[in-house]
């Protein structure tokens, strides 16, 4: 009896949605449409509340190669950040190439390459690049080489401000310290075990795992980017430091840390102490001919740490091309727009950063109209632009 009553309720049922569908056909196809855009809104809000990690990884997953590019000149937190997602890309079967416009010059940036055994690959045109999906790390807009500007980023990873977006993926954090701290997180998003130095990778169970060549490199990536955990730094830059920590080798670490320093750079530091203008709270030099641009953030670095200075600037040339670099620890001068401001005349020029330091030059300085100082740059003048952006006048 029971069963029969469920049988008659349930046709009874049925026949009452047919009537309802006959009779209302547009409410009930309204009906069915909202009910699917409900469905498709919560496996939207499922989807994108995943793990950014885990939907790097998938987007790695949808391509066979990679070309994993740093920003021109690299440093640690580049290099990185791209062994980093190199390494991530292997894990998921794609074939990743590092690659770079520029050089490797600083003592440091050099010793980073040499310790780890780093495969990079230079490219000074866009016919070089590896692949067709390009993965932008610790930068978010392709620069330095010819053909640059027609790239469409597959993936940008990056803590510097911009509007660089990637194809695929886009992760750009500006309230990191370093990119390194995201690739980290990426690792730890996925459930990758850090390999300690004395161990294979083989012999930890784990689907992912993060080698300890990588894991040292994203370290010292954080470090520098932070001064070493104490300057623009976040609770996601310990974190990162934290998680990776088990795969540090130390003896690695301290070898990229200190690296032997040239007579070159001693004495451009010797020069931008020595020739130092200061005026207030600012300092600026300008330490002449150069051979190594590189010894130019070594001076900046040297001159902030003076007492009494809070922001600094320091200009070099070489090859008749201008490079400046400058450093931070006030909270009125943001160094990136600082040097952005400063160099905004000057045709041929570019400069970025964020708020604790920035970089900045001007190449080819016989094109550039700088108010009729002929085929070169005017120092003077270019040192008061320097000045004049440091206290907010341009």
């Amino acid at each position: 009896m029971v069963g029969s009553v469920g049988q008659y309720d349930s046709g009874e049922m049925f026949e009452s949605i047919g009537s309802f569908v006959s009779t209302h056909p547009e409410l009930a196809a309204a009906i069915v449409v909202g009910f699917g855009a409900v469905i498709l809104a919560l496996y939207a809000a499922i989807r994108f509340k995943r793990p950014m990690g885990t939907r790097f990884v998938e987007a790695l997953e949808d391509v066979e190669e990679v070309a994993v590019l740093m920003h021109p000149n690299p440093d640690p937190d580049a290099m990185a950040a791209a062994i980093g997602v190199a390494c991530l890309a292997e894990q998921v079967g794609t074939t990743p190439t590092i690659q770079f416009a520029g050089q490797i010059r600083h003592q440091e940036n050099r010793a980073f390459r040499t310790v780890l055994d780093l495969d990079l690959d230079a490219i000074d045109h866009v016919s070089d690049l590896a692949a067709e999906a390009v993965v932008l790390v610790d930068h978010n807009t392709p620069r330095g080489f010819a053909g640059a500007e027609g790239v469409l980023p597959y993936a940008v990873i990056d803590h510097h401000p911009g509007d660089g977006t990637g194809e695929a993926f886009t992760d750009v954090r500006t309230d990191y310290g370093a990119c390194s701290s995201i690739v980290a997180e990426y690792f730890r998003d996925v459930g990758a075990k850090p390999v300690p130095p004395d161990m294979h990778a083989s012999e930890v169970n784990s689907t992912y795992t993060v080698p300890s060549q990588v894991a040292t490199g994203l370290v010292y990536g954080i470090l520098t980017d932070t001064k070493h955990l104490t300057a623009g730094c976040s609770s996601a830059d310990f974190d990162a430091a934290g998680y990776l920590f088990p795969g540090v080798n130390e003896d690695h670490l301290d070898r990229i840390a200190n690296p032997e320093v040239s007579r070159e750079v001693l004495e451009a530091k010797a020069r931008a102490i020595a020739g130092r203008d200061v005026r207030g709270p600012f300092a600026v030099a300008d330490i002449g001919t150069i051979s190594n641009v590189d010894a130019i953030p070594q001076a900046a670095d040297e001159l902030i740490q003076l007492e009494g200075v809070t922001a600094a600037v320091v200009c070099g040339e070489r090859d008749s091309n201008v490079y400046l670099s400058g450093r931070s620890r006030d909270d009125r001068v943001h160094m990136g727009r600082t040097l952005e401001a400063a160099l905004s005349d000057y045709r041929g020029a570019s400069a970025g950063g964020h708020a604790r330091m920035g970089g900045g030059q001007i190449l080819r300085p016989d094109t550039i109209a700088d108010g009729g100082n002929g085929s070169g740059i005017a120092r003077d003048e270019l040192i008061e632009n320097i000045f004049e952006a440091l206290t907010g006048d341009i």
